[in-house]
């Protein structure tokens, strides 16, 4: 499998110091077209099932779904020839007590949390990331393009208060 540039070294800056658990990792390129957050959804919801992570499966499914559709929505030129055969990646991380889903693109510009207003038709999925998510950011990924990550506690880890 090709490695997705960036991805793997690359952990989250806010992620505990701790190695992703052995067999813990998995990456799908993808090929910047919009049946790409569908395509996404599918592989986290395979890979939880095989980590038998299925609780974290509908939240997952929302966050790669948000942010791979961004990624294909705001960080490829529609018109643009590409050059790469995968120019977006999703990783999955698991560590011993939680789960950061990445996903990596060719632009450097930052996401943003934008205020759509009430009767705006989109816009709202970083609202929902941050809800679903312990954390999220984003960090530039040499030597081009950046990673934007959300880290989720696995069952069992989460703050009882």
């Amino acid at each position: 499998m090709k490695r997705p540039p960036g991805m793997l070294s690359d952990a989250p800056e806010s992620a505990p110091e701790e190695a992703v658990v052995p067999g813990g990792f998995s990456a799908c390129g993808l090929d910047g077209r919009p049946r790409n957050a569908g395509q996404a959804r599918k592989f986290a919801a395979s890979t939880l099932h095989n980590w038998a992570l299925r609780p974290l499966v509908a939240d997952v499914e929302l966050i790669v779904s948000e942010l791979v559709g961004n990624a294909v929505r705001h960080a490829l030129p529609p018109a643009a020839p590409r050059t790469d055969e995968y120019p977006v990646w999703l990783g999955l991380f698991r560590y011993s007590s939680h789960l950061v889903c990445a996903v990596t693109d060719p632009s450097p510009a930052p996401p943003r949390l934008g205020d759509p207003g009430p009767d705006a038709s989109g816009g709202r999925g970083l609202f929902l990331v941050n809800s679903l998510s312990d954390s999220w950011s984003w960090r530039l990924t040499p030597p081009a393009g950046k990673t934007v990550w959300a880290c989720l506690p696995l069952p069992g880890q989460q703050d009882p208060t």
